[in-house]
């Protein structure tokens, strides 16, 4: 349980907020690089409260800059790209990717007002099939070199999505274990929700040994600190002599690392990123490492629950389509997709949950533990200190220990063993 304070310091996410100073720490995915290819018109971008217009200018840089013209505030994403900027319509003011302003057509020709003026602009970069912005003061931190942006383009997919609720609560999600053999169980016989999600990884074990896992046993759960943010560890019996080991990952401050359904040895980075404090997009970036993603993987499973590309059909306004007569098909009578699951479980908590009123349990360890990081991390950022997760040094820019993973194993492998071996085994498929 929280107090109204801190609550209110993790969830609220616009300029000169605690959690919003915090968020703007990191790089934060903006916009998909499909949304913004070569030669396309300016993209607008609506990110924790504010209002952004991305674009590539006529020699193809990037930029990002407030989405109003400093001089009376029209909408720049409607903007001619040419003369080396993005120009505004309504006097025809010219900025450059760094916020400069290069003209001022309207002015006297001598006029020097155009050198006193700036838009406000944020670096933005291109990884992984979108770009990431970084919205916080001073010179930006080392773009994280994250295995799931950095593979080759047919080793990967991005996509978001739309949630209807605040960023922290979704994010919550990914690393709370108990919630998965309910919330997305099926009654069909082939399918173990939370269990069967592609590869397994073997340690100390065969690969004839079965895996005798009950997906519905308690996992016993272990936490630990790690430069990133929080790594967890589900655990539970995998047989005589064996485990069944989970790896999850929290990232400072608001993304995640699961193991996921893209088939195949890899996994999935996950970002909640603020539209505003009550809508949010959930960013999506799958890796296989040992294979190419075939076309199936890369296309959204259960095309019809979208209303459109990037938004879900079912809602709160339609109760998310619940049809009880189908709940023994589906344990909520949902559908089987996995986003509508959690879009409904996270969005009926509140437009922004109210943490004074829970009561968490044994297995809500993880959730508490990255609770205590970020408003960690808000004090250092108060305090002037680096936070978690900001990465400040090139030389330690290396994230091979940030993976998610199921893997079966001989139960006297220390679990923080298997991470080891489990990283040099992609360092080797990698090449």
């Amino acid at each position: 349980m929280l107090t109204q304070e801190q609550n209110d310091a993790l969830t609220r996410s616009s300029a000169g907020t605690p959690g919003g100073t915090l968020l703007r720490s990191y790089w934060q995915p903006i916009a998909l690089s499909k949304e913004l290819p070569e030669g396309g018109a300016p993209v607008s971008v609506d990110v924790m409260g504010e209002e952004l217009v991305l674009f590539r200018d006529d020699q193809g840089r990037l930029g990002l800059l407030d989405r109003h013209c400093c001089h009376r505030g029209t909408d720049l994403s409607f903007g001619r790209l040419e003369d080396g900027g993005l120009r505004c319509l309504y006097h025809g003011w010219l900025y450059d990717v760094t916020g400069c302003c290069l003209e001022q057509p309207a002015e006297p020709k001598n006029s020097t007002f155009k050198s006193k003026v700036r838009q406000r602009a944020y670096p933005v970069i291109e990884r992984g099939g979108a770009f990431f912005a970084y919205m916080g003061e001073g010179e930006p931190p080392e773009f994280p070199n994250y295995d799931f942006l950095s593979y080759p383009e047919e080793h990967l997919h991005a996509a978001k999505v739309l949630v209807e609720c605040n960023f922290l609560q979704a994010n919550e999600g990914n690393y709370d274990p108990a919630h998965v053999g309910f919330l997305h169980k099926t009654f069909e016989s082939d399918r173990k929700p939370g269990l069967k999600f592609g590869y397994l990884h073997r340690v100390g074990v065969s690969e004839t040994d079965v895996a005798e896992i009950e997906p519905e046993e308690t996992p016993r759960l272990e936490t630990e600190v790690t430069d990133f943010g929080l790594r967890i560890f589900q655990i539970r019996s995998g047989g005589a002599g064996r485990k069944y080991v989970r790896v999850t990952i929290f990232g400072m401050p608001n993304f995640s690392v699961i193991a996921g359904p893209q088939g195949g040895d890899g996994h999935i980075g996950i970002w909640h990123v603020p539209i505003d404090d009550y809508t949010h997009w959930r960013w999506h970036f799958a890796l296989r490492r040992d294979a190419p993603l075939d076309a199936t993987s890369r296309l959204r499973r259960n095309p019809g629950e979208y209303e459109s590309e990037f938004k879900l059909k079912r809602n709160a306004a339609n109760r998310y389509l619940q049809d009880r007569s189908t709940m023994n098909e589906t344990y909520t009578g949902m559908g089987n997709n996995f986003n509508s699951h959690d879009a409904f479980a996270t969005g009926s908590q509140g437009a922004i949950q109210d943490r004074t009123r829970e009561h968490l349990a044994t297995t809500d360890v993880a959730l508490a533990a990255a609770r205590r990081l970020m408003l960690k991390a808000i004090d250092d950022v108060k305090a002037g200190n680096v936070p978690q997760g900001v990465l400040r040094d090139a030389d330690a820019n290396d994230y091979r220990l940030l993976c998610s993973f199921d893997v079966l194993a001989d139960e006297n492998i220390p679990n923080t063993d298997l991470v080891h071996i489990i990283a040099e085994r992609a360092a080797v498929t990698a090449g």
